[in-house]
């Protein structure tokens, strides 16, 4: 169900160019007019009530369920793997739905193009290109005129069936079931459709693959995302479904904007820009000011001046680089280190308010928690770094889970609450519900406010110990004078009469008691 990125450290071969012809040709277009008030500091990213995550945690106990529920009372991305045309319009209309009733923005994946990740652990995507843009047609009917952002094909620019890079290498991606004269061509029109018909709604910020700072050198995806549409979308994503650092993804993602600046705007070529593997070295983060050095120099060399306002933005996704990349030690058959690395934490917590002009986001892309894929790493059985046998792509991973929690960079604080939710049906589709909040935590609970979403139309008509209020299935109640203090180790109990028509009453996924995740029954 998810990318697994690719960390194959395809260095690039050519020099910076440091021609000094300052002026020629600069204006020469003004290439992406990235003015994305989507993603803008300050916006509210969606929690799904409904979220993968929340779905695993029904099915676990223990440490294991409270893990699920915290990883997912943070918003992480929802991913649209398949169906058809209408089935995937509507899959997303739920998504964007709700999102809007909560005055939120949702991130959503679309990952379908054919022989997405060349077909290794998360394969599948749609059978041809018609097809593929049928889906894209109903995914972006699925958004409409509301809110959305949109990472469009994870791994679609990193890897390429049957192409050839910037040097003149033929790539490792070539299956045989599709034409290598014509497979290249068709990604960059499959990608260029997509972008094309989600950048023409009214409000959807749409980003293509970047890779990351540990794959692809700088002018090679350059001039990728350049033949993909970027100039069309609001710009690029990085590290999806990876480990790297977030402080080498901030360097290569603003690198990559320059270098798509500087060759839209100018007569500046994409082979010519510098990048972390030249004039820096990839491993050494203290020569990386080289690489800065150089473009400084190529923006006078252009006579161009960077300008965040109309240079493509990135996000990052940070859902497991708290840690960094993993090191593998030298006794691995196949190191395979993009896969379920041991020892990797949680990284920045989504988040709009990034202080950087080109970074319109941190997110959590990539769903924390679930597997990159079954991988032994070239042995018959899970190696001793990994302990035990990875589940496949997409699949709930609950020791991975606890362990990107346990290193989480910066720290996740552990939930300092618990819910125990009860609900009895009565006649006529009423029924009564009793709530008990305890205080897991250390310190008192001075004024809350208790949150949770229904699974179908539940609708509330009267609480019992506090104010409530109900937006769609979004119900939000608050304590009153009497109650709402709550002592360490104490617990208040407060109950509602609800009405549901024609369906079972079921327990809500996730409370939140001021914000913060609790766990539940």
């Amino acid at each position: 169900m998810t990318a697994a990125s690719r960390t194959r450290r395809v260095a690039a071969t050519v020099a910076v160019a440091t021609l000094s012809l300052a002026g020629v040709g600069a204006g020469v277009g003004m290439g992406v007019a990235a003015a994305d008030d989507v993603l803008e500091p300050g916006t509210e990213i969606f929690v799904n009530p409904e979220s993968t995550t929340l779905e695993a945690a029904q099915e676990l106990t223990g440490q294991a369920r409270a893990d699920a529920q915290l990883l997912g009372s943070f918003p992480s991305a929802d991913w649209f793997t398949s169906g058809t045309p209408a089935e995937v319009q509507a899959a997303v209309d739920e998504v964007v739905s709700a999102a809007r009733t909560a005055d939120a923005v949702p991130v959503l994946v679309a990952y379908n193009v054919p022989f997405r990740d060349c077909a290794q652990y998360s394969a599948g995507g749609a059978a041809g290109v018609a097809e593929y843009k049928a889906w894209i047609d109903g995914f972006a009917a699925g958004i409409g005129d509301a809110t959305a952002s949109v990472v469009l094909e994870p791994d679609g620019l990193g890897i390429i069936p049957h192409y050839t890079t910037l040097d003149g290498a033929l790539e490792w991606c070539q299956p045989a079931e599709v034409d290598a004269a014509t497979a290249a061509d068709q990604r960059f029109e499959m990608l260029n459709y997509a972008v094309d018909a989600l950048a023409a709604l009214p409000a959807t910020a749409v980003y293509l693959d970047g890779t990351h700072s540990g794959w692809l050198g700088v002018g090679e995806i350059t001039d990728r995302l350049i033949k993909a549409g970027v100039d069309d979308a609001d710009g690029f994503f990085l590290n999806a479904s990876n480990y790297v650092a977030t402080e080498r993804l901030q360097k290569y993602g603003s690198w990559i904007s320059d270098c798509i600046h500087l060759s839209l705007g100018s007569w500046w070529e994409p082979a010519w820009c510098a990048s972390q593997y030249y004039p820096a070295s990839p491993g050494d983060l203290s020569t990386w000011g080289l690489t800065d050095a150089a473009y400084d120099q190529a923006y006078a060399d252009t006579g161009m001046v960077p300008n965040p306002a109309e240079q493509a933005h990135f996000v990052i996704d940070t859902s497991r680089n708290g840690q960094g990349s993993w090191v593998p030690p030298a006794d691995f058959p196949s190191p395979l280190d993009w896969c379920n690395p041991p020892g990797r934490g949680l990284g920045l917590t989504p988040t709009t308010d990034t202080g950087d002009p080109l970074i319109d986001a941190y997110l959590w892309i990539k769903v924390p928690g679930e597997s990159d894929g079954a991988c032994y790493r070239g042995s018959a059985v899970p190696h001793p770094a990994d302990q035990v046998a990875d589940p496949a792509a997409g699949q709930w991973f609950p020791e991975q889970a606890r362990e990107l929690i346990a290193l989480a960079d910066p720290p996740i604080p552990a939930p300092a609450c618990h819910v125990s939710y009860t609900a009895n049906d009565t006649r006529y589709g009423d029924f009564n519900t009793r709530i008990r909040i305890r205080n897991t935590g250390s310190v008192p609970v001075e004024g809350w406010e208790l949150e949770w979403a229904f699974h179908e139309q539940e609708t509330i008509r009267n609480v019992l110990g506090g104010t409530v209020t109900q937006q769609g299935a979004a119900v939000e109640v608050d304590s009153l004078r009497w109650n709402r203090l709550i002592r360490p180790g104490k617990q208040i109990s407060i109950g509602f009469v609800g009405h549901l028509n024609g369906s079972p009453v079921s327990e809500p996924w996730l409370f939140t008691l001021n914000g913060a995740a609790c766990t539940s029954d």
